[in-house]
């Protein structure tokens, strides 16, 4: 059986990661506490995503998502930011001289959404345009 490249998620690098520039892209629900937080309606959902700077403090973070009894727990996200969304853990990587570096910018979304639809033929490709526009060398995907 032969298998199709284009069926795995998954592009080789070379690159040592003490040279790469890592981004995150989470479905925690992770947003910044001035931005508008994702639409937690069980009948809709969010279809949407934020973009986060890569200079981001974690006190300027937080998490919207739907109810804990349906989706996941918000409380320790709520707590340590670090447990979804790592971004303290790679700048350590990076002072370490274990990374070379985080990116500019982050995406995030809530990853509970019915209009999967529009999620497939506007959210995913706008998304996949600001990855590839952006100078990381990898991304870090994270869920709650």
């Amino acid at each position: 059986m032969e298998l199709s490249r284009k069926a795995i998620p998954y592009t080789p690098n070379d690159k040592p990661l003490h040279e790469m520039t890592i981004m995150i892209v989470s479905t925690s629900g992770v947003h910044l506490n001035d931005q508008e937080p994702y639409n937690t309606d069980p009948a809709e959902g969010d279809a949407t995503f934020r973009i986060i700077p890569g200079d981001v403090e974690t006190k300027d973070l937080t998490v919207t998502h739907s109810a804990p009894k349906d989706h996941y727990n918000t409380d320790y996200p709520k707590e340590d930011i670090n447990c979804v969304f790592p971004i303290d853990r790679l700048r350590e990587m990076v002072d370490d001289g274990d990374l070379g570096g985080v990116a500019e910018k982050h995406l995030t979304m809530m990853g509970y959404s019915m209009r999967l639809n529009k999620i497939n033929k506007e959210t995913i490709p706008a998304l996949v345009k600001e990855v590839v526009r952006s100078k990381a060398d990898a991304v870090l995907l994270t869920a709650g």
